[in-house]
């Protein structure tokens, strides 16, 4: 397994599109990457859903869980708690530079929009924000309304990279997996990790 070093603060909200979750996760994983996982009440009842996994809430048990699920070793995953304020995620001094919401509901993207900050995936996005991190949003949405539209262009105007879960159909997609890889590798790319889910437009791989 490729050891990058790079660290980055994951957080799963209560909106539909776990598979683009569980594919990011794997493949940060498996390009070395330590994730710091957040995952809000809503999101494991989505989870279970859409996914049928059903992930514990206590952190101690969510990182078991979460390591047996991925194949990986603790250290490279690590579980917070909603209210954990000792996290690193909830400090500047400490908290990884890059954070990513996915997927990201509307009360979530409104949450961060203004700074409330009641929750640690709040506070960790506000973290990034206030230390110019890099901050991505993938919302799962639709329609947008004015509401959601105003929170999310508040948000990219603070610097956040709004990335909502919207595949292409160009690569000629056979399965929803195809679909879910082609939205993880704009994501991966965004965030400057190497990805082998999809060749880049005008490109092929070796």
């Amino acid at each position: 397994m490729p050891q990058t070093n790079k660290q980055i603060t994951l957080a799963l909200t209560g909106a539909s599109g776990m598979p683009y979750a569980l594919t990011l996760i794997k493949s940060l994983l498996k390009a070395g990457v330590c994730i710091h996982l957040l995952v809000s009440s809503a999101a494991r009842v989505v989870l279970k859903t859409e996914s049928q996994l059903d992930v514990p809430a206590a952190p101690d048990k969510a990182q078991k869980f979460w390591q047996d699920y991925c194949g990986v070793e603790g250290g490279q995953i690590l579980c917070y708690g909603k209210e954990e304020w000792f996290s690193p995620v909830a400090s500047g001094s400490a908290a990884p530079k890059t954070m990513l919401v996915c997927p990201c509901s509307m009360s979530t993207v409104s949450a961060i929009s203004q700074g409330s900050s009641n929750t640690l995936i709040e506070r960790a996005a506000d973290v990034v924000i206030k230390e110019r991190g890099q901050l991505i949003i993938v919302p799962r949405e639709m329609p947008f309304s004015v509401i959601h539209l105003e929170n999310m262009t508040r948000l990219a105007k603070l610097g956040a990279t709004i990335m909502p879960a919207c595949p292409g159909f160009y690569h000629q997609p056979e399965t929803i997996q195809d679909l879910t890889d082609f939205v993880v590798a704009r994501i991966l790319d965004h965030m400057a990790i190497e990805q082998r889910l999809l060749t880049p437009w005008g490109y092929k791989h070796k």
